[in-house]
């Protein structure tokens, strides 16, 4: 008898708990696409330009990667990857990242996936930045681009860690190749790039203490200049101009039609100028005829003058010759 009395709690509950179900949809967190400019670390100005930023947020921090502008034949895109890792607790629920020292092996590894078909050479030369020391590797593709491969990992050191200071690591990765700068130009982003994110606390602090102030300021014999041109050179040119995007213009054929050639024009020859023979009353008797100043000399002509008649000289002089010429 009391089934109808059951069956109508159960009823009720399940409406009850029909009632509280939102049904609303929850998006996993994963990566996602954030503003530039709040890149965690920016490259020196001059320098490449960023083309996107991707955030993943973890259980211990957030990484990040930068993509640059890249002009190059070699496959991939060139990028800035930032860990901040040590912040446990910040993203509940989105998985933490272990924490690996820097490696040999893990280094190929990574350049074989960033760089592909490049044969990179490490440099043996210890180099430092302005966040401690840092590596790379170098090398030439078969187009002539040349590429970088950096790695930093920026931590404070063991005897700066205390009890509850200075846990934080920061790992930076940057990947450059670039078809017309060079080794040295490229390598100059490692030491103009900038890191813009910090972690809450000081227990996180990847930088330790600061730096004392410089023991010789104050001091003589230890002359400070307003900048590092003019009075010194500069070690490291940071900043450099990428090469142009790689555009391929659709080939055109250019017909070149000839030209049609003057008709040749036959030279116009001068008549030549024949010798000046004197005439009978003429007061200037010249006994030699002077040929002209500018007689051609391969044409030769001789006078004969028109409508004159030039008497021999053997018949000038006196009456008797004259009329014994004219017999």
């Amino acid at each position: 008898m009391h089934f109808p009395k059951t069956i109508s709690v159960v009823a009720v509950a399940a409406m009850i708990a029909g009632c509280t179900s939102t049904g609303g949809v929850r998006q996993l967190a994963g990566p996602e696409a954030v503003a530039p400019e709040k890149a965690l670390v920016l490259p020196p100005p001059g320098g490449p330009s960023i083309v996107s930023v991707v955030e993943q947020k973890r259980g211990n921090g957030v990484e990040q990667t930068i993509s640059l502008f890249t002009s190059s034949s070699v496959q991939g895109q060139n990028f800035l990857k930032a860990q901040f890792l040590g912040a446990s607790g910040a993203n509940p629920g989105t998985g933490s990242t272990s924490y690996r020292m820097i490696r040999e092996g893990d280094i190929a590894r990574e350049m074989a996936r960033s760089v592909p078909a490049v044969p990179m050479a490490t440099s043996a030369t210890f180099l430092q930045n302005s966040y401690g020391p840092f590596g790379y590797a170098s090398g030439h593709s078969r187009a002539g681009d040349t590429c970088i491969y950096a790695w930093q990992q920026i931590r404070s050191s063991q005897s700066a860690h205390t009890q509850a200071r200075n846990f934080g690591m920061i790992q930076i990765r940057l990947r450059l190749c670039d078809a017309r700068a060079t080794e040295r130009q490229l390598l100059g982003i490692v030491y103009g790039y900038t890191v813009t994110g910090t972690f809450d606390g000081d227990i996180w602090n990847p930088y330790g203490a600061p730096p004392p102030a410089n023991p010789t300021l104050g001091q003589t014999g230890a002359p400070i200049y307003p900048d590092e041109g003019g009075y010194r050179p500069t070690t490291m040119p940071i900043g450099y101009e990428p090469a142009p995007a790689a555009i391929r213009q659709p080939r055109t054929v250019t017909v070149r039609r000839a030209q049609p050639q003057p008709a040749p024009v036959a030279p116009v020859l001068q008549p030549p100028v024949g010798p000046r023979v004197p005439l009978p009353n003429d007061d200037t008797q010249t006994n030699a005829i002077e040929p002209p100043a500018e007689a051609p000399a391969t044409i030769q002509q001789t006078a004969r003058p028109i409508g004159v008649t030039v008497p021999s000289p053997d018949c000038i002089g006196d009456a008797a010759m004259t009329a014994g010429c004219q017999k």
